[in-house]
């Protein structure tokens, strides 16, 4: 302890530093040494620590209200430009504006038809799919009561043939 405040004063005369040491024994002793005086130089540096951050969140804060502000401008510019879109608020713009927003209105258009007629392309390839698939099965639908009606009818014909091959009055006994 007493080689630890010897060198705290050995660096603040060597180094021409202020410094303070603070030490708290096993015991809850307190041993300090202060080259200007241990309240003043923690004075000190409580003033230098609360500036950098009070400095930190000042300037963390103003980025935070330019972020903010470029945010709500983005906003309702998206705003206007929408309610343009709408066809309304378009008292105040100029020939050359509306002209544009005719231009995107014109392309939106292109686009728009061009992604119905694609949907409608798909589904029609869909419902000729389902067509095909709905015709086979119809064709082997038929070929099944085909030969439902033709064993139906082999197994009926053999069934006319025993009553009249089989007589009562044409057998002996």
């Amino acid at each position: 302890r007493n080689g630890l405040l010897k060198k705290a004063y050995e660096l603040s005369v060597l180094c021409d530093a202020e410094v303070a040491l603070i030490i708290f024994s096993s015991r809850g002793k307190l041993y300090e040494f202060g080259s200007s005086g241990t309240t003043k130089t923690l004075e000190r540096y409580q003033r230098c620590s609360f500036n950098t951050q009070e400095n930190s969140v000042e300037h963390e804060t103003q980025s935070w209200y330019q972020e903010v502000s470029k945010l709500r401008k983005k906003y309702e510019s998206l705003q206007r430009t929408q309610r343009h879109l709408l066809g309304e608020d378009l008292g105040p713009l100029s020939v050359k504006e509306l002209q544009n927003l005719e231009k995107q209105l014109e392309g939106a258009l292109a686009q728009t038809r061009q992604r119905k007629t694609q949907i409608m392309i798909e589904q029609m390839e869909e419902l000729r799919r389902k067509e095909r698939h709905l015709g086979d099965m119809n064709e082997h639908l038929k070929m099944k009561v085909s030969l439902e009606l033709s064993s139906l009818q082999a197994d009926g014909q053999c069934l006319r043939a025993l009553p009249a091959s089989w007589n009562p009055t044409t057998t002996s006994a």
